[in-house]
């Protein structure tokens, strides 16, 4: 299927998403999933296979479209087929912090955030099995 993708760039003017053309679109003819910047064609990539209400038909164009506004923008795609929802290349991990993980675990029992970041001094971690 030939993409229907074109950049669109105004520079120094911020535009409402009812003014973008509908070739912005990874999903032209329902305007899903505007692809502006490099930021939202990786969004447009990780939304890919949460859009409903839309035909294989559909899918194929915008898969076509993803790929098009990723080669413009430098974003890297492992996937080479619409069938298999697109994924950006590698994986992004993010790092926890000692208390984002005490918190996940329920092990947080204080108010206080402050009071949270001082039992997580060095000290303490060892003290409480990490």
């Amino acid at each position: 299927m030939r993409a229907t993708w074109k950049p669109h760039e105004k520079h120094g003017e911020l535009t409402e998403r009812s003014d973008l053309p509908d070739s912005v679109f990874a999903f032209p003819k329902e305007r899903k999933e505007p692809m502006t910047d490099a930021k939202h064609v990786r969004n447009a990539i990780a939304r890919f296979d949460q859009t409903i209400g839309v035909s294989d038909g559909d899918r194929e164009l915008a898969f076509a479209n993803i790929k098009k506004a990723a080669e413009h923008y430098g974003v890297d795609m492992t996937e080479t087929d619409w069938a298999s929802p697109p994924q950006p290349a590698g994986p992004r991990k993010t790092a926890r912090s000692p208390l984002a993980r005490r918190r996940r675990l329920g092990r947080v029992t204080s108010a206080s955030a402050a009071e949270d970041e001082a039992d997580m001094a060095p000290d303490s971690l060892a003290a409480d099995g990490f």
